[in-house]
């Protein structure tokens, strides 16, 4: 009996070391596959090019690397890491012109994919490589992994993960070595999930092998588990569901079915299955029928019509000979017109009712079931709070609030909501811009106007007048907003020229058009349709000569900015 009582003591203690010992693997493993991504937030570096040959310059405009190389990239501009491209070999090197990573071959930047952007490379790691085979290194040249790739490349949508390449097959790792994704595939790529905190960050992976019978087709989540088999003939993530559900579409033998959390909750019985995000329900083809099926497959409409349209939380259920019945989201039957279509404004209860009469499309507002518009419209958009952008009849776009106030006239061509603002920008038939508040009161207009929205400001200008709306929806003038600057541009008898903080004269007012000076401390001036560059004491650096077609060219010492097709700059002279 003693030895019994010791020999369960002691496999409970091993049990218990042995899930201690799990948990920790776990835990280590999770961690192993966190990583962050590097923000740029000072770019202290610039890419130039004279005479067909590429250089460094920083923020002063000072040359640190001359311009001999037929390329230079500068894969993260807070870092003096510059891989510089001869003839027939590559070096790197730092801001005192010293080649770096020296132990290492062919170093070089890994370009990011669906990236239109001047920071289009990844920020913490470099390729290199050693016998034919590649490795990656970070900004410090610490080596992350040894060279035993055939090919690494940057990961399609997720910036931090790598493909790699190894005996044929592809994995993923990220920019810290650390695997994700087993090397054992044909194929990788993102299931595409984009979340507004996080990016594509949290996106799985849709995995493929090839094999006798085509490619077959599995998922792997963000954490790295198998949760579908390779086995599927074709496989999707519904991207319309924001949710820490991973709703899969998958098809097997030509049948469609959904999988949900790796577990299947439609069987694949289906010709097609179509996600309706307004009724959050599919739309279901079954032989030559269709139907409508909830996410865990209950059925709202039975499969007894030929097509299904959803409009907003309406459902349309068609046959051949023209006619139509209409269901809400639970499949009850309304007894609406079927020209009409119910549309829900997401994340309030208003709803917008579009009727087709006699040729005439007539929208209108309700709340709570009842409307709240009585007028015609042609046109109604929810803008926010309780505005919406509506048409009238003669097509001019004005502004109401849910009490059918008017709150912006029926004088506009063009009305939308300025993006990250809750400012309005309104243009009339004039081509008069003009700028509203969160409240619907004018702030500022212009005639012909370009709107430039930054971080900290809406830049609102022509050619003879510059107007800044800070993110408080306030306007203000220049001496107010670039309160660090010495000097700011000012207009007098149709010339520009720039005065200190208390209005005196610093530069002359003759030229045609000036930019207010950058955060470089550098401004352009124009003269007879050339630019030039003031510094921002008011010194003239280079006389008006430079051809440029921009109307607000970025100067760094004597140099312009010049941007690619895709996104990535120089600068030159």
């Amino acid at each position: 009996m003693k030895n019994k009582k010791i020999l369960i003591l002691a496999i409970t203690i091993l049990l218990i070391i042995l899930g201690t010992i799990g948990f920790i693997v776990k835990k280590t493993q999770k961690e192993d596959r966190k990583y962050e991504i590097e923000r740029v937030s000072e770019y202290k570096y610039f890419v130039i090019k004279e005479n067909g040959y590429y250089g460094v310059i920083n923020t002063k405009g000072n040359k640190i690397i001359e311009s001999k190389y037929i390329d230079v990239k500068i894969p993260n501009p807070e870092k003096a890491v510059f891989i510089c491209y001869e003839e027939n070999s590559t070096k790197v090197l730092n801001d005192k012109n010293e080649e770096i990573f020296k132990e290492y071959e062919n170093v070089e930047p890994l370009r990011l994919k669906n990236i239109l952007s001047d920071l289009m490379y990844e920020k913490s790691a470099l390729k290199y490589s050693k016998n034919g085979k590649y490795g990656i290194i970070d900004f410090n040249g610490k080596k992350l992994t040894n060279p035993i790739y055939e090919d690494i490349d940057t990961f399609q949508y997720k910036e931090g993960e790598l493909l790699v390449k190894q005996n044929d097959k592809y994995g993923v790792i990220n920019i810290k070595g650390k695997t994700l994704v087993e090397i054992r595939y044909d194929k990788i790529e993102s299931d595409k999930h984009y979340e507004t905190e996080n990016g594509y960050m949290r996106s799985g992976y849709i995995v493929c092998n090839k094999t006798e019978n085509g490619y077959r087709y599995g998922y792997i989540n963000v954490d790295g588990q198998k949760t579908i088999e390779t086995k599927y003939n074709d496989l999707y993530r519904i991207l319309e569901i924001n949710s820490d559900d991973i709703y899969i579409i998958c098809a097997e033998n030509g049948k469609y079915g959904l999988i949900r959390n790796g577990k299947l909750e439609i069987d694949n019985l289906y010709q097609s299955l179509i996600y309706s995000q307004s009724s959050d329900s599919i739309i279901a083809l079954k032989g030559k029928k269709s139907g409508v099926i909830s996410k865990n497959g209950d059925i709202i409409v039975p499969f007894d019509y030929d097509e299904i349209d959803i409009v907003g939380e309406i459902i349309y259920a068609n046959k051949t000979d023209g006619s139509v019945k209409i269901f809400d989201i639970n499949g009850k039957e309304m007894n609406i017109n079927s020209n009409e279509a119910i549309v829900d404004v997401e994340g309030t209860n208003y709803k917008i009712h579009i009727q087709t009469i006699q040729g005439k499309t007539v929208y209108k507002i309700y709340k709570e079931k009842k409307p709240i518009t009585q007028k015609e419209y042609t046109y109604i958009q929810y803008l926010f709070d309780n505005y919406f952008i509506v048409s009238d009849l003669n097509g001019k776009l004005g502004i109401i609030d849910d009490n059918e106030n008017t709150k912006i006239q029926y004088n506009y061509s063009s009305i939308q909501q300025i993006e990250n603002t809750k400012m309005i920008q309104a243009v009339n038939d004039e081509n008069v811009t003009e700028i509203y508040s969160s409240k619907i009161s004018k702030i500022s207009e212009l005639q012909n106007a370009i709107l430039e929205n930054n971080n900290r400001y809406i830049k609102l200008y022509n050619d003879s007048e510059i107007k800044y709306i800070t993110k408080e929806e306030k306007e203000v003038n220049n001496t107010e907003l670039f309160n660090e600057n010495k000097i700011f541009a000012k207009k007098q008898n149709n010339k520009w020229g720039f005065v200190d903080a208390k209005g005196n004269s610093v530069v002359d007012y003759k030229y045609e058009k000036v930019t207010e000076i950058n955060k470089y401390g550098f401004a352009g001036i124009k003269e007879k349709g050339k630019w030039g560059v003031i510094d921002s004491e008011g010194k003239i650096l280079v006389e008006p000569k430079y051809e440029i077609k921009s109307n607000e060219p970025i100067f760094i010492g004597e140099y312009y900015q010049v941007i690619y097709g895709d996104g990535e700059i120089y600068y030159t002279k």
